[in-house]
């Protein structure tokens, strides 16, 4: 067996979080966590110390639908048992979705080749009471289609320093942009957002510039200046994290992981990848 010869296995997981009550994902000594609150359960189902490592790493109040983790283990539980048994110790605000066993070489930030976000705006004159962390509220009006029209400018390959934190670590401002679709459901304008990975608040920074494009207090090509000036002081303020998810991540077919629905979308310079 596994456990009593050392041998180690990956294990891959989806998880769906409410970020309201964290302060983001990585795990630290002073503020409660989703990696904290989830390693400390499949530490107990694993009986021994585990690490996760996470697709993509979330602000304070952000959520996700389905972020992908992978963590190394010597023990041996079945799919079933890593999500019900990590369920019971877990918080109501995380859930595991499935579990299986990693194929390959496989990593969940490292193998990926796209992340999809999904920002959410209630668009009325009253806030939600019973969504109020879930969505990011605006009272004027927005335009849906004019902010569409402006996230295409965003398409393709670009330097992306108007739209990063003034704090963001990364090397490169350089990102690949694969789609930028704004689009209403009744009260709700929902923004989707996909590349082959993001900057520090970059989905939050364009958020925010698609808003005073929605509202008309800017021109639809705003967002094509502020790519050309790469100066984020001259870009809108940050939105809110309310509203934000982490909706998906993409792998190669290999890793035998499924993908959202929303990934259909790729452009071929994407699909390349697949594998």
């Amino acid at each position: 067996m596994n456990e009593e010869r050392g041998i180690r296995q990956r294990i891959v997981l989806g998880i769906e979080y409410d970020g309201s009550g964290f302060f983001g994902w990585q795990a630290q000594q002073h503020g409660r966590t989703v990696q904290g609150v989830l390693e400390q359960a499949l530490t107990i189902i694993a009986n021994h110390p585990v690490t996760v490592m996470c697709a993509g790493r979330t602000d304070t109040g952000v959520h996700a639908l389905e972020q992908v983790v992978h963590f190394d283990t010597v023990a041996e539980r079945s799919d079933h048992a890593w999500v019900m048994g990590g369920n019971a110790h877990l918080p109501g605000d995380v859930r595991i979705l499935w579990a299986k066993p990693a194929i390959g070489d496989f990593h969940a930030r490292f193998s990926a080749i796209a992340r999809f976000y999904r920002y959410i705006i209630l668009n009325r004159p009253v806030h939600s009471a019973l969504r109020h962390h879930q969505v990011t509220w605006c009272h004027l009006l927005l335009d849906e289609v004019k902010m569409h029209q402006a996230g295409q400018f965003l398409l393709g390959e670009h330097d992306f320093s108007s739209f990063r934190a003034q704090s963001c670590q990364s090397i490169s401002p350089s990102r690949l942009m694969y789609f930028v679709n704004v689009y209403r459901e009744g009260n709700q304008v929902i923004i989707d957002i996909s590349a082959n990975a993001f900057l520090h608040h970059m989905v939050r920074n364009i958020v925010g510039v698609l808003i005073e494009i929605g509202t008309g207090r800017q021109g639809v090509d705003w967002t094509l200046e502020l790519l050309s000036v790469k100066d984020r002081t001259l870009a809108a303020k940050t939105a809110s994290p309310h509203g934000l998810y982490l909706g998906g991540v993409y792998y190669p077919k290999h890793y035998g992981l499924a993908k959202h629905p929303v990934f259909e979308q790729l452009p071929p310079d994407a699909r390349r990848f697949e594998g």
